[in-house]
């Protein structure tokens, strides 16, 4: 897959979780490409477009630490209960080196969780991790 059309389909999974949920489950959405040991953005979609590459290892830290010493192969994903405002809440492998990272900048995974409507919210996020299993981003 394309970046262009891994956008679309990211895109899409956002407005139906978020139709699902009947507010924003997560206002960013981040790909990076993680390479010869940089992380480089291919797209971004959030209130921070300005400031979040200056904090990105920051506040990708507790998601990282979650999945230390684990394998995750194309469209598998890891979620942290416990981060809070810009910390990231989800990653998904999109591909050999590229990673989609979302976050809730207004609360956690735990709180969103607490909501029932988290149970249909989340088909769409699952939905888009099997759509990358199925064809990576290149």
């Amino acid at each position: 897959m394309n970046l262009e059309n891994a956008s679309k389909h990211i895109q899409a999974c956002r407005e139906r979780m978020d139709t699902l949920y009947l507010k924003p489950v997560f206002d960013e959405w981040v790909v990076v490409n993680f390479s010869q040991g940089k992380a480089s953005v291919l797209a971004y979609t959030g209130p921070r477009s300005e400031t979040f590459t200056k904090q990105l290892h920051g506040d990708s830290a507790p998601l990282f630490a979650e999945m230390q010493g684990k394998h995750y192969g194309v469209g598998d994903f890891e979620f942290v209960d416990q981060a809070h405002g810009s910390r990231f809440d989800a990653c998904v492998r999109l591909g050999e080196t590229a990673y989609l990272l979302c976050n809730n900048t207004f609360g956690s995974m735990g709180a969103l969780r607490q909501d029932i409507r988290w149970r249909e919210a989340q088909k769409p996020f699952v939905d888009l991790t099997e759509r990358f299993r199925v064809d990576p981003l290149q």
